[in-house]
């Protein structure tokens, strides 16, 4: 009888990142549009994507959606843009939100440009969009007007506010997002008076968690719209989604504690609230000592978790400085107060403050106990670990030439998820899709973009 394989050699098989494109697609043959902007709406239709679905990502001519024209610092940029502006490139900030899409500029401004939009929503199954609320509707573009055209689409609304209440008019981006929604109130440093060492303010995430957790949100209330409209109903729907909402989801705890007893959480900075030790420490010592980059040259920092009272006990026996508070916070009701934490975890700093975050990652693995250093994205790019599970991988860009991108941290072992280009300058599947949607013909085509419709 041959042995059976282990889990671990099964799952390397079964999800082979080589085989990906062997494999058929869970949403071929289904239609999406992304009449999208920033990342809110274009994650969502991003996810479709590479699902399988063929994705129109609809800009207006030349200059394309404004994400295009973010980057950090204003400095590395993709070219070109357009074939009508090849000087200017599509900013970084664009990258992680529109893969496999197919490109169509349209002025939805002009009559001829509402008409192409009708004619493409008249074959779509699923539809993003994201400008301020009533703005297609206005233009005659939304979902009533489309659902006259074709009764089975399902189209997504995604905005700050939503589409009724007093903030509806209010514009949105991720970082008013989750300062409406509550979740910088309780991330950074505490202020005066909280019981921590650390004096600081609120804290915003640098990467726009409210927007990518949005587009995923309303990716799967469009999925089980689509589920609805092909088993049950036979029609599609409209769905709306508030960034603002979806943000104030993540408080977790927070809500219930304050409906119950009228307490408002604090900001606790790198440690943990209900848990201890369940934080992030610094060392002393950079792990690029010789490096001329200013984020390798500072410290390492580095999560150790031990929560439980036996994780606890082992890391107290294992590092010098907590020893003689093993027996005083034996337990985690003792441990989890504020005066504990900050004697527990500056006990930690002054055993690490002649350490990097690898010597530290490397004791705490030799003594069990859970750990993880801080990585930045160099570093996670170099992790064999992502790597080799298709986690982050090169697209060979048929525009870009190699590129670096984020993988799917998802896998499914029939009807994987995939990439196969990252993005593309503005308008380039313009005669693909105006002919195979629209009926058009080269001339017609060569008229409307002489015109600036397309």
């Amino acid at each position: 009888m041959a042995e059976q394989k282990s889990f671990e050699q099964y799952c390397r098989e079964t999800f082979d990142a080589k085989k990906i494109f062997e494999k058929p697609e869970a949403f071929k043959g289904y239609v999406a549009i992304s009449t999208t902007q920033y990342i809110l709406g274009p994650s969502c239709a991003n996810y479709f994507a590479e699902l399988g679905m063929e994705t129109i990502k609809i800009e207006l001519p030349r200059r394309g959606e404004p994400m295009r024209h973010t980057t950090p610092y204003n400095e590395p940029f993709l070219y070109p843009l357009s074939k009508q502006m090849p000087d200017k490139g599509t900013g970084l900030g664009f990258f992680g939100a529109n893969h496999n899409e197919y490109f169509l500029s349209v002025d939805f401004h002009k009559p001829e440009g509402v008409e192409i939009v009708h004619r493409i929503q008249a074959k779509t199954d699923i539809q993003a969009e994201n400008y301020r609320p009533g703005t297609f509707d206005r233009w005659g573009i939304g979902y009533r007007q489309a659902a006259k055209i074709n009764p089975r689409l399902i189209y997504i609304w995604m905005g700050g506010f939503g589409g009724w209440g007093p903030g509806r008019v209010r514009a949105s981006y991720d970082i008013l997002g989750q300062a409406a929604g509550g979740c910088f109130s309780v991330t950074g440093f505490p202020g005066p008076g909280h019981g921590h060492p650390a004096i600081g303010l609120p804290s915003k995430h640098t990467i726009w968690l409210a927007d990518y957790w949005g587009g995923m949100m309303g990716c799967f209330a469009g999925l089980a719209a689509l589920w609805w409209r092909d088993n049950v109903s036979g029609v599609g729907e409209f769905i709306e989604y508030s960034q603002v909402h979806g943000a104030t989801r993540h408080l977790e705890s927070a809500l219930p504690i304050y409906g119950r007893y009228g307490i408002i959480k604090q900001r606790w900075g790198d440690w943990d609230t209900e848990m201890c030790v369940h934080g992030i420490i610094k060392c002393g010592k950079s792990s690029y000592p010789t490096s001329k980059n200013p984020q390798e040259m500072e410290e390492g920092y580095i999560l150790v978790s031990a929560p439980e009272d036996g994780d606890f006990a082992r890391l107290c026996q294992a590092v010098s400085n907590l020893k003689p508070l093993a027996g005083k916070y034996a337990k985690a009701d003792d441990r989890i107060q504020p005066a504990a934490q900050t004697e527990i975890y500056t006990a930690l700093e002054e055993w690490a403050k002649d350490k990097t975050k690898e010597d530290v990652w490397k004791f705490m693995e030799d003594n069990n106990v859970n750990s993880q250093p801080v990585w930045s994205n160099k570093e996670c790019a170099l992790q064999e670990h992502f790597q080799l599970r298709d986690e982050l991988h090169w697209l060979d860009d048929p525009y870009f030439g190699d590129v670096l991108s984020q993988g799917l941290p998802y896998h499914l072992s029939e009807t994987p998820a995939r990439h196969r280009w990252a993005f593309k300058p503005v308008g380039a599947d313009n005669e693909y899709i105006l002919q195979k949607y629209c009926g058009y013909g080269l001339d017609q085509i060569r008229e409307l973009e002489k015109n600036e419709i397309i």
